[in-house]
């Protein structure tokens, strides 16, 4: 199996471990109001006044994606990464602090077993994350290395875009409260159905080997100065840096150039015929957003008299996994846990769309 490339021995840093709890917490708690917690509080306000929180980066102000060219790759990217960079910096400070700061084994404890426990708990842990599928993708990493279960590690990963509250409530201004019931049906579904069904399929198979229990003569290590723990939090920061953004860089590059392909004329042509229903649920489960970027790509579809269906498979599928992120984590799991979480959702937005459907959206 493909195991996790981080350093679990660097726990055993200097600083007393109750210093290393407080660090972390201090760094997750000030990092998460920065980036989503405050400017999400206001952008929700601006939602309720202009039931709106910006143009579809998908499009812009155009009604259809530019033509495949590196003018339209780029200016993606350039887009894209505006809006995500401090949530990538703050996804990347999390991961690698989980490997120096935390000990392995209150990870393991935690999230390490595959019973369902595991999962509801890295799934609730995921809500005030509020991060988009990339930026969670190193905090996924950084449990890998510290021995979380497989569906754990995923209910974590997907429960971050999928059930951020912020963007249920973006989405229920902007789109009707109907589609914010809609996305939590299937939020919880994705997160907590798909993340038990990869512990009960993956086993002990798929996980990290288990974190030995601490002895006396371990605990008093962690406890004695072996080195500057900052610096080593550094290290292990870059380490992720350099092996998990230049392929996420290229794909975003790549995915920027092909919308055309991936969302052709996007007017009332794309009805709630099966065809669309299942091309849209793949380009959604390949294609890479900021966080609530799918509220105005839907809005702007819908706008354009697209069906119900195709947007629905749409507002399921674009947050919860993408291609970039998929890359990302190759080093964290093997490729039969991506793929049955990639099927996964793929199958869950193609269900989405009939339950619109069949409700009338």
């Amino acid at each position: 199996m493909n195991t996790p490339q981080y350093d679990a021995s660097l726990s055993a840093a200097s600083t007393n471990p109750a210093l290393r709890w407080m660090t972390f917490l201090a760094v997750v708690v000030l990092g998460l109001f920065y980036v989503k917690w405050s400017p999400y509080y206001h952008r929700a306000f601006f939602a309720a006044a202009h039931h709106s929180i910006g143009s579809s980066i998908l499009t812009g102000s155009a009604a259809n994606p530019p033509a495949p060219s590196l003018h339209a790759a780029f200016d993606y990217a350039r887009t894209y990464a505006k809006a995500i960079w401090k949530a990538l910096v703050l996804g990347l400070l999390v991961g690698s602090a989980i490997q120096v700061l935390i000990p392995p084994q209150s990870i393991a404890r935690a999230l390490g077993a595959t019973r369902f426990r595991s999962v509801a708990t890295a799934g609730l842990l995921a809500i005030p994350g509020m991060m988009c599928t990339c930026c969670a993708a190193p905090v996924v990493a950084g449990l890998r290395a510290r021995c979380a279960a497989p569906g754990a590690a995923i209910a974590f990963w997907i429960g971050n875009p999928m059930l951020n509250p912020a963007t249920l409530v973006f989405m229920g201004f902007v789109l009707g409260w109907q589609w914010s019931l809609l996305r939590i049906a299937f939020g919880l579904l994705m997160v907590f159905g798909v993340g038990h069904l990869i512990n009960r399929l993956s086993g002990a198979a798929a996980a990290p080997a288990a974190a030995p229990a601490p002895t006396a003569d371990d605990a008093g290590a962690m406890d004695r100065p072996t080195g500057n723990l900052f610096a080593q939090w550094g290290k292990v920061a870059l380490r992720m840096t350099l092996q998990l953004v230049p392929e996420y860089a290229v794909l975003v590059v790549l995915l920027g150039a092909a919308r055309a392909w991936l969302f052709p004329h996007l007017d009332h042509g794309i009805g709630n015929d099966l065809t669309w229903i299942v091309a849209f649920a793949a380009a959604g489960s390949l294609f890479v957003i900021p966080t609530a970027g799918e509220v105005p790509i839907v809005q702007a579809m819908l706008l354009l008299g697209v069906g119900a269906g195709p947007a629905a498979a749409l507002l399921v599928t674009l947050p919860a996994i993408s291609a970039p992120s998929m890359a990302m984590l190759v080093r964290s799991f093997p490729a039969r846990v991506l793929t049955l979480a990639a099927v996964s959702v793929f199958a869950l937005g193609v269900l989405a769309s009939f339950a619109a459907l069949a409700l009338g959206f």
